[in-house]
């Protein structure tokens, strides 16, 4: 039985991941400081660390667990964190990675399969769908932060020979993101709209996403993990553009509210307009998104209702 260790593993995507993966048999150690994970998400059957990447510490457990692969999802993912603090954001998401990485040099570990974000990468798009031959230019400091630790796992790679699997994702919603949270529209709008509250909108609504429902995300992940012998970046998205103002809309109907939406000043360093060719990831991967925004929509209402 092969072991995986997720960081990130009581996360939104984390957890969901670790589920999938020990349903198809693998044996999970999770690893997340439940800054923002939650122990509820948790899955019993996993073994589960509470530590942060950019420890000293992780070395240890890395020689304790002894996995053979590495899923890596902890990160810092809000936008407007970056921007306020992009020293912070970088601690965690360039540093944190060097130091996993080093674990993973150090301990034999054969693939690392690293969580990138295709909304922040490739900064505004000279065209859309984007595949990954489009420039990168990120437009915020998470963007950078993402694409500087996507050059450190391909010199580990080169370096010392680990194969890697970067997959590069749309907006990812679905059970288990925070309602509460700042990141993450359909969660968070969700949650205020079950309670009546009016969502505020920034900027004009007309941005649009690639929203990708994180259960198709946990098997591209999965998938990743078990492609041997190709190291290679692939795209994780739908490919098609959503308004935030339809998602908002769609929201509004899925729980059947009656309100309006408030509308507040654009975010510094989001894109505009976004969404992704998964192509290749179909080609090579055999991943394609199954659940289509209507289905996914529901599946988060009823899930926030319940949580």
């Amino acid at each position: 039985m092969s072991k995986v260790l997720v960081t990130g593993g009581a996360g939104f995507i984390g957890s969901n991941t670790v589920d999938l993966l020990l349903e198809k048999g693998y044996s999970v150690v999770v690893v997340d400081d439940l800054s923002t994970g939650r122990s509820a998400n948790l899955n019993r059957k996993a073994v589960f660390h509470k530590a942060d990447i950019r420890s000293p510490e992780l070395d240890s457990l890395f020689k304790r667990e002894k996995p053979e692969y590495v899923i890596h999802l902890a990160a810092q993912i809000d936008v407007r964190k970056s921007v306020a603090d992009p020293a912070y954001d970088a601690g965690i998401n360039v540093l944190g990675s060097i130091n996993l990485l080093e674990c993973c040099r150090r301990n034999g570990v054969k693939k690392i399969v690293y969580a990138s974000s295709g909304g922040a990468v490739y900064g505004e798009p000279q065209y859309n769908p984007v595949d990954e031959k489009h420039r990168i230019k990120p437009i915020c400091p998470y963007g950078a932060s993402k694409y500087a630790a996507e050059k450190y796992v391909e010199v580990y790679a080169a370096s010392y020979g680990i194969e890697y699997c970067i997959l590069r994702y749309g907006n990812v919603y679905g059970p288990r993101q925070d309602p509460l949270g700042e990141a993450g529209v359909v969660a968070v709008f969700t949650g205020l709209l079950k309670h009546g509250k009016r969502p505020v909108i920034f900027g004009d609504g007309g941005q649009t996403r690639d929203f990708c429902y994180v259960g198709d995300v946990a098997l591209a992940n999965l998938l990743g993990l078990e492609r041997a012998g190709v190291s290679r970046v692939y795209n994780i998205g739908s490919g098609v553009e959503t308004s935030v103002n339809e998602v908002t809309a769609k929201l509004i109907e899925a729980v059947g509210a009656d309100v309006e939406p408030l509308h507040s000043d654009p975010v510094p360093g989001e894109v505009r307009r976004i969404c992704l060719d998964a192509r290749l990831a179909g080609m090579e991967l055999a991943w394609k998104p199954t659940v289509n925004l209507k289905s996914g929509l529901k599946k988060t209402v009823e899930w926030v209702g319940n949580a």
